[in-house]
């Protein structure tokens, strides 16, 4: 009878997943003659009610450092897919970062392994963009 369960259940039955919706962004992107903007809505995937509240805690420095890294950004950048795949996961790691979590594993450029970490979990399992506007 299981098999109509969701995918995403079967990473950790306990708990499902609390989503925070941020405000919507409205940021002038990198490009030459700076007249490109976004207007981005984000709503970020946490672990459970506890992480919730942790974040929001530091939503003033979290939503600070979003800005600042995609204005950074190019349209152009940010208009192929996998410029939005990095964006988000960049947005992942600004977060952990910033309250002091440790970045997922990722391979070094050398391919050498990751550095272990003790730090919990990353408390932001994803970045769902709720609008993404670039004009």
């Amino acid at each position: 009878h299981d098999s109509h369960a969701p995918a995403a259940q079967a990473k950790s039955p306990k708990t499902a997943p609390t989503f925070l919706p941020l405000e919507n962004m409205v940021i002038n992107l990198a490009d030459p003659g700076g007249n490109r903007f976004i207007q981005l809505g984000l709503t970020l995937q946490l672990q459970d009610a506890v992480t919730e509240a942790a974040v929001k805690s530091y939503l003033p420095s979290i939503r600070s450092q979003v800005l600042v890294l995609i204005s950074q950004r190019t349209a152009d950048e940010l208009l192929v897919a996998t410029g939005k795949e990095k964006l988000a996961n960049d947005i992942i790691a600004t977060i952990s970062k910033e309250m002091g979590y440790a970045l997922p594993a990722e391979k070094s450029a050398d391919g050498a392994p990751p550095r272990k970490s003790r730090a919990a979990p990353n408390p932001v399992q994803a970045v769902l963009f709720s609008s993404f506007i670039i004009q």
